[in-house]
């Protein structure tokens, strides 16, 4: 018999799901595009966009997850009897390598910093040439290969355990610890001489500020923040049980990520504000921008490691599901072969991963497409990848999934309020998402 995986509690599957979805998007991204495309305006319309967007796609694919209970390369064969419809699970399975391969070289620059920021502390190191280091840290071949290196061994380490003793285990003690940081960090940035233009700045809606290029941006990072169109969230579906109220849970990750996103904005802005700088710093925020902040506040080392802790936290949880993703299908969901497959895909995508770790140093001259190696992994995975993925997804839950079957799965049939939200969720999904995929992956490739 298959040592098949399966969560052992409703909340370390919750917890996971939300780890998985609260990544670098909604606590690094976010705040930077809030701080460029109109502070209030576009966090008003991520809200909007998360609620009607990428809900709809989370339900979708914990809808397919927990009926199919199988992993994704097969999924879609079970549900319909048409196995074409599996290439949306091999889709997914590519996307997910591929953005683990580069995603890590940004988990690798964080355990990087949290290093620095640790021989800071005790006096071993010390420069206000923040720009500097960091470009030092990222073109140094030996640190930018060791660092992506250490990212990966870990999360080949959590899940090479398992779903319950290590996914569920590591999520139930990294995502309590990344909320406790986060509030810690909030109290200190907001009770700064001059915080409050900071707040100020992040919740008043700047319509001027928000153009169509960063409504575009709102809406992307509306089902991309969710880890959605990779079937990341099916494959943990998958291991539910019947007894889960997949609704009730689909609300509660969404509404955490709203909320990792908006704390995000009140860790970052009102310190940012607090001292003099730009709050539209682009990626350099959390290695350029954030150190020169926290260098001029009392116990500023320690705050900052704490803030590269949360950020190592989101990280890890983010790429927990990618590995899994790769390793449920490479497995089949037979445990008894997990361990050595969790080794052998981690240094698959370590390798794959050089190039991109190398990117800021022996080939940055090495360009093509839209940029270097990393920029063109990263182009690919967001603006068509994962847009193909979610667009499949709506289509066969909205057009070939069996909605009498979708009913009994959401167990929401019996109650006039409960048909009314299928049947507008349905409407959603049928009608209204693949039209604003098609705009979003349109709109990116442009």
């Amino acid at each position: 018999m298959k040592n098949l995986s399966q969560w052992s509690s409703n909340i370390g599957f919750i917890l996971a799901s939300a780890g998985s979805a609260i990544g670098l998007g909604a606590v690094w991204k976010f705040p930077y595009m809030a701080g460029t495309y109109g502070g209030g305006a576009f966090l008003f319309i991520f809200i909007i966009f998360t609620l009607l967007v990428g809900l709809p796609l989370l339900l979708s694919e914990f809808i397919l997850g927990r009926y199919g209970k199988t992993y994704s390369t097969n999924i879609f064969k079970k549900v319909s009897g048409k196995s074409s419809f599996n290439l949306i699970g091999w889709l997914g399975n590519l996307t997910v390598f591929v953005l683990f391969s580069f995603y890590s070289v940004i988990g690798g620059w964080i355990i990087l910093y949290i290093i620095r920021t640790l021989l800071d502390s005790v006096g071993l190191t010390h420069s206000n040439e923040y720009g500097n280091i960091f470009n030092d840290y990222i073109s140094n071949p030996l640190f930018a290969l060791a660092s992506q290196f250490a990212f990966i061994f870990i999360t080949v380490i959590i899940v090479s355990k398992g779903v319950e003793k290590g996914i569920e285990k590591a999520s139930k003690i990294m995502m309590p610890l990344l909320f406790l940081s986060f509030l810690i960090i909030i109290i200190r940035s907001v009770t700064l001489d001059g915080a409050l233009e900071g707040i100020q700045y992040f919740l008043t809606p700047k319509i001027a500020d928000l153009s169509s290029k960063g409504v575009l941006y709102a809406l992307g990072q509306s089902f991309f923040a969710l880890s959605l169109g990779t079937c990341g969230m099916m494959t943990y579906a998958s291991y539910l049980d019947r007894k889960t109220n997949i609704v009730k849970s689909a609300n509660t990750i969404v509404w955490m990520n709203i909320g990792v996103s908006i704390a995000a904005g009140l860790a970052i802005f009102p310190a940012i504000f607090a001292f003099g700088l730009e709050p539209n710093q682009g990626p350099g925020l959390l290695f350029i921008i954030l150190p020169q902040v926290f260098d001029q506040m009392f116990l500023g080392s320690l705050f900052y490691l704490l803030f590269l802790l949360l950020f190592l936290f989101a990280a890890i949880t983010s790429s927990i599901s990618l590995l899994e993703l790769n390793i449920s299908n490479i497995t089949k969901n037979n445990n008894d072969y997990r361990k050595k497959w969790a080794y052998i895909i981690g240094g698959l995508v370590f390798i794959f991963g050089i190039p991109s770790a190398l990117s800021n140093g022996l080939l940055q001259n090495l360009t093509f497409g839209v940029g270097t190696f990393f920029d063109n992994m990263d182009y690919l995975v967001a603006n068509i990848l994962m847009p193909i993925g979610a667009f499949g997804v709506t289509i066969f839950v909205g057009h070939i999934f069996d909605k009498t079957t979708i009913m009994k799965e959401l167990n929401m049939q019996d109650s006039k309020k409960g048909r009314l939200f299928v049947n507008t969720w349905y409407f959603l999904v049928r009608f209204v998402l693949p039209i604003i995929i098609i705009a979003v992956f349109i709109g990116q490739l442009l």
